[in-house]
């Protein structure tokens, strides 16, 4: 045998370098192999992977696509609202500018009914605020000398209501010296007025006055009888009845002979008729009285009368040389504009004449003007 090594390969002899080669031949050619399966391994895990990206995208598109469609229809729905909101509050505006209107015209016919109203009052009504005055009171002059004297004084006041008129603001009342001048000045639809640098625009009016009331008024009171109160019952009905006798009996207290006592216990109150005149009178004056109930009470002693209306007139009439002015406009203070008023209405050439009084009244203010009767006429 040769030295050099052989190795036979089916029967055929294999050089040792080729088996060599051949051996990291099929070395690599596992690697690759291995190579090849992992790459295999590899792309099957990413078309998986892309697979489901290309699902989980499909999905998000959907998504994506509903989000839009809803997105859409809020939008639609949103637009829709919008313009129902814009149009209701456009409703609502129109009805509130109704309201408002109906408001005024509401306010207006109120305020025509309260002048009326007042405008009534004044007509029937009998109110007035008498100042207190004392007044003695006499003997009636036609009794003859020794002949008893009534149970009761008379008295007779006159109460005559003077003629007024109630200004609003913006008017004025002007009074004329001559009645001519007042007549003037009606023919005339306007007058312009003249303000500094400035015009107005005053209409004049006849004034025609609420009518006025005069009366009688008869007054009866009793010389004999008193009325008092702030009496509560501090006892029984009975006994209250006749610790009052006994006490309005007593003269020590300033009373006198009772003639007869009613007392109610519901209201404390009553009165006490005496025998002889001159006591009443000096209880009233002294205005309290002392009761015994078993402790001092002090009771309020007021005159008792009796009171009627008689001779009850009513009469109106309309002031010849008033004239009321109407639209006066706040351009200046008011003592200013009253005595741009006079200035103008004095000049002949605005058909004016002399001026006796005049009053402006401002807006936002009212004020009651009274008249009296006109002497010149009166003496005519």
């Amino acid at each position: 045998m040769s030295d050099t090594a052989e190795n036979r390969v089916n029967g055929e002899l294999i050089n040792p370098d080729e088996e060599s080669r051949m051996n990291e031949a099929a070395a690599e050619l596992k690697k690759y192999k291995d190579l090849i399966e992992s790459a295999d391994t590899e792309r099957s895990r990413l078309l998986l992977e892309k697979s489901e990206a290309e699902t989980e995208k499909k999905k998000a598109e959907a998504e994506l696509l509903s989000v839009r469609d809803n997105e859409d229809k809020i939008s639609d729905q949103f637009k829709r609202d919008l313009l129902e909101l814009q149009e209701e509050k456009k409703s609502l505006d129109r009805v509130n500018q109704d309201l408002r209107r109906e408001l005024n015209d509401l306010q207006k016919k109120l305020q025509v009914k309260i002048d009326e109203s007042d405008s009534l009052q004044r007509k029937f009504k009998i109110e007035a605020n008498i100042p207190e005055k004392k007044v003695k009171y006499a003997r009636a002059l036609d009794k003859e000398e020794g002949e008893e004297a009534d149970d009761q004084v008379e008295s007779v006041f006159t109460v005559t209501q003077r003629p007024s008129h109630v200004l609003k603001g913006g008017q004025a009342l002007i009074t004329f010296e001559e009645e001519k001048v007042a007549e003037q000045i009606l023919r005339l639809a306007k007058c312009s007025v003249a303000c500094d640098k400035s015009k107005m625009d005053v209409k004049p009016y006849a004034l025609t006055l609420d009518p006025s009331v005069k009366f009688e008024v008869h007054i009866q009171v009793s010389k004999k009888s008193i009325k008092f109160r702030n009496a509560p019952p501090t006892l029984s009905e009975e006994r209250m009845r006749d610790r009052l006798e006994l006490s309005f009996s007593r003269v020590s207290r300033g009373g006198g002979e009772v003639e007869k006592l009613q007392y109610d216990k519901q209201t404390g109150m009553g009165r006490v008729t005496f025998l002889n005149t001159g006591v009443a009178e000096n209880l009233v004056l002294r205005g309290k009285f002392c009761v015994d109930t078993g402790s001092d009470m002090m009771v309020d002693v007021l005159p008792l009368y009796e009171y009627q209306l008689r001779k009850f007139q009513t009469y109106s009439g309309a002031p010849n040389r008033t004239v009321l002015l109407g639209g006066v406009q706040a351009l200046m203070d008011e003592e200013d504009l009253q005595d741009h008023l006079e200035i103008h209405f004095q000049k002949p050439s605005n058909y004016g004449g002399e001026v006796e009084n005049i009053k402006y009244v401002p807006d936002g203010t009212r004020l009651t003007a009274f008249f009296s009767e006109d002497i010149k006429e009166k003496e005519e």
